[in-house]
């Protein structure tokens, strides 16, 4: 017993690097937090109060105006539905199309896997570049298509290699017992290999959903000319070039129904679209945390 309460008690230089570490931890969340509550203040300050500064992490005068101009434009609400559409079916098909091809390349009796794996790894370095891509777009007849957000964005050389370290190590006896039992190919890769991949396969997801939700520029190459299938991304992004050149259709419409009658400003729908952008994804990034660390320490073992 005397030998126990030796070992549990605490040296003074343990406390002191305890509240050390504490303390450098809360410094570090202050600062990196700090950036995205100073954005939400402003979000909910009052447009003309907004102007004269001095806002930090809590608006001086609340408002939700400047929410409520953002949703009178139709542009950004059918922006919003497509984006929340594109990255669904963009991140389930996404993930189904990279699970398979990891799961034939991490199959041992797949003749051709050292030849497919050298040719995925090599787009990673080459690409075509941006008119061939274009080009290539068009003869597939995606230019103004809601598929152009899908189709290209299937597969991923990155997302591939990270299922497939993964896969390669589960054990091989999973796969020759199944066999044994009577299970085909897609037998053993959805009732076997998926189950057992649920962390990278987190993982991955969350990384295709972020890529996708983010996507502003092949709204802007591909489908500019057609407002129906504007992207949330691609309206902010013309509203924060309105707002830094002073100048624009989208920039005029804005002052003239906000700024002009003094209920907000360009800052504040700046800074309020801001917030409707990452807030989607900051709700899905918690359901998916747990997996996060585990499926890329696993899948980085190789």
């Amino acid at each position: 017993m005397k030998k126990r309460i030796k070992l549990d008690r605490v040296t003074l230089p343990e406390r002191m690097f305890d509240i050390g570490n504490y303390i450098l931890m809360a410094v570090i969340v202050v600062i990196m937090l700090y950036p995205f509550l100073n954005v939400l203040a402003i979000s909910f300050n009052e447009s003309t109060d907004t102007i004269r500064g001095g806002i930090h992490i809590f608006p001086r005068e609340f408002t939700l105006e400047n929410y409520h101009v953002i949703m009178q434009y139709d542009t950004l609400i059918r922006g919003f539905i497509n984006s929340v559409l594109r990255t669904v079916i963009g991140t389930v098909l996404g993930l189904a199309a990279c699970s398979m091809v990891a799961y034939t390349l991490s199959r041992q009796d797949f003749q051709a896997r050292k030849f497919v794996s050298i040719a995925i790894v090599l787009t990673m370095f080459f690409s075509g570049g941006l008119i061939p891509t274009y080009m290539l777009m068009r003869d597939l007849g995606l230019i103004n298509t809601f598929a152009v957000y899908i189709v290209p964005l299937l597969v991923s050389a990155w997302n591939i290699i990270i299922i497939r370290s993964f896969m390669d190590g589960l054990p091989h006896a999973l796969q020759e017992s199944a066999k044994i039992d009577g299970a085909n190919d897609f037998t053993i890769y959805w009732r076997i290999i998926l189950p057992i991949c649920k962390p990278v396969l987190a993982t991955i997801a969350l990384f295709i959903a972020v890529m996708q939700w983010n996507m502003w520029f092949d709204t802007y190459i591909y489908n500019s000319a057609n407002d129906a299938l504007t992207t949330l991304q691609y309206e902010l992004m013309k509203i924060l070039q309105n707002t830094s050149t002073s100048a624009g259709a989208g920039m005029d419409s804005v002052r003239g129904d906000a700024a002009q009658s003094n209920r907000v400003s360009p800052e504040s729908v700046r800074m309020a679209i801001t917030i409707v952008t990452i807030v989607p994804i900051l709700m899905v990034y918690p359901f998916l945390q747990k997996y996060f660390v585990k499926g890329m320490t696993l899948g980085a073992v190789k």
